[in-house]
């Protein structure tokens, strides 16, 4: 007789667990001017995985068509860049490091993610690492997010507002509780690859001539 599959634990399973450990303001930057995003780049480029997400302004009338997304984050264990995709050099700074196959980009359910980036920036994401991709290959039953994965393997409480989630994430100057909410989701999905300690070989990076 087969083992049951595990479960990733629920929202309510995790209310007792100390809260998720994230960056903070201080770590988190808004690269605006030209100098600014060439340094953010040649600095994420030159990491082997970042954290990754995106976030787009919600739609909330029927038949109307998603817009985004307006901001795309990335994250190390030290620090997050917050891209915002009004800014033309930061559209072209994004095509160089959404298409580089050296720089893994880390996060989860991104297979939304990816369709929306192709659609608004023209650009198919390479080298991704999907983390819910990952822990249905280890059996899981439910689908695996952020919140679940830090509290599997940080022991964390993960929290996210529904409040910042649903924010007007394309307004041309975002708040501080926005851009937290920006990096600790791409903070959070680097940290638990970190603490997986997962051979490289065993991950299911998404390459460019690997199929959906």
């Amino acid at each position: 007789m087969s083992l049951p599959r595990p479960t990733a634990p629920s929202k309510d399973d995790t209310e007792l667990l100390p809260p998720f450990a994230g960056l903070t303001r201080e770590q988190v930057e808004v690269p605006v001017t030209p100098a600014d995003i060439v340094r953010a780049t040649d600095f994420l480029l030159s990491q082997r995985f970042v954290g990754f997400d995106t976030e787009s302004k919600p739609t909330f009338a029927k038949g109307e068509a998603a817009s985004g997304p307006h901001v795309v984050q990335f994250a190390t264990l030290d620090c997050a860049y917050i891209f915002q995709v009004h800014r033309d050099q930061s559209r072209e700074a994004l095509a160089a490091l959404l298409q580089s196959q050296t720089m893994v980009k880390v996060g989860f359910g991104l297979k939304s993610d990816r369709g929306h980036i192709q659609r608004k920036l023209g650009a198919q994401p390479l080298a991704i690492l999907d983390l819910t991709t990952y822990f249905k290959h280890q059996g899981y039953k439910n689908e695996v997010g952020v919140r679940g994965a830090v509290a599997m393997v940080l022991q964390q409480r993960f929290q996210k507002s529904k409040r910042i989630s649903t924010s007007n994430w394309a307004n041309l100057t975002l708040t501080d509780a926005q851009l937290l909410y920006a990096a600790n989701d791409a903070y959070g999905a680097i940290r638990v690859l970190d603490a997986l300690n997962v051979p490289d070989s065993e991950l299911p990076v998404i390459k460019l001539e690997e199929p959906e």
